[in-house]
C-alpha cells in the first residue's frame, strides 16, 4: 500500500466530474487499498479518487467501524433534511454549515465489482454524500450561501497564497513529510 497526495483547493482534478470504472481490477483494488491508507493516515473519514488527482468514480468512507469502498456509486433515493458542519482534506482548516439530507440510499459497486445497496443516515450518509459530491466535481463550499462562500475562500486563498497544490501526507497522522 502507499500513501498518495492529496490535491488542494485549487487542483484541476478537484473540479472535475469523475468517469465511471469499466472494469474492477487488481489495479483498482490495490488504488482502494491506498485511498484507505491514505484517508486513514489524514484522518479522514472519506477520500474520493480525484482527491488525490485521479478522475475515476471510487471512493472510500471510514467513519467508525463502517469502512467500505464505493465504484460508481450513485445515490438512487433521499429523506430529511439536516444541517451540520463539514469539512475536507482538500480544504484544511475550512469548516461551513451543510445541509444535506439525512437518510440515503446508494448503490455502487465493492472492491470486488459485485453491486450492492445500502440504506444509509446520519454522518455516515453525510461522508458518502460528500464523497460522491467530489466524484461530480463538487465540493462542500458549493452548498454554502454566496456570501459565506465567498468569505471562507478570501480567507482560504490569504492563509495558503503561494503553497503548493498538492498536500504529502505522512504516516504520523496526516503531517506534512
Amino acid at each position: 500500500m502507499a500513501l498518495l497526495d492529496i490535491h488542494l483547493l485549487g487542483s484541476a482534478p478537484l473540479r472535475a466530474r469523475s468517469g465511471e470504472v469499466a472494469t474492477v481490477d487488481d489495479a483498482i483494488r490495490q488504488f482502494i487499498d491506498d485511498l484507505f491508507e491514505t484517508m486513514d493516515a489524514a484522518e479522514g473519514v472519506g477520500l474520493a479518487a480525484n482527491q488525490v488527482g485521479v478522475t475515476q468514480r471510487v471512493a472510500v468512507v471510514g467513519v467508525e467501524d463502517d469502512r467500505f469502498a464505493m465504484i460508481n456509486p450513485v445515490i438512487t433515493s433521499v429523506e430529511g433534511r439536516v444541517r451540520a458542519e463539514e469539512g475536507c482534506l482538500s480544504i484544511p482548516g475550512i469548516y461551513g454549515e451543510v445541509t444535506r439530507p439525512e437518510r440515503i440510499v446508494l448503490e455502487a459497486l465493492d472492491r470486488d465489482g459485485q453491486p450492492y445497496r445500502r440504506e444509509l443516515e446520519g454522518y455516515v450518509a453525510r461522508a458518502v454524500q460528500h464523497e460522491v459530491d467530489h466524484l461530480d466535481g463538487v465540493i462542500f463550499l458549493d452548498h454554502l450561501s454566496l456570501l459565506k462562500r465567498e468569505l471562507l475562500l478570501r480567507r482560504w486563498k490569504k492563509d495558503h497564497r503561494g503553497e503548493p497544490l498538492i498536500r504529502k501526507v505522512s504516516p504520523e497522522g496526516g503531517k506534512k513529510r
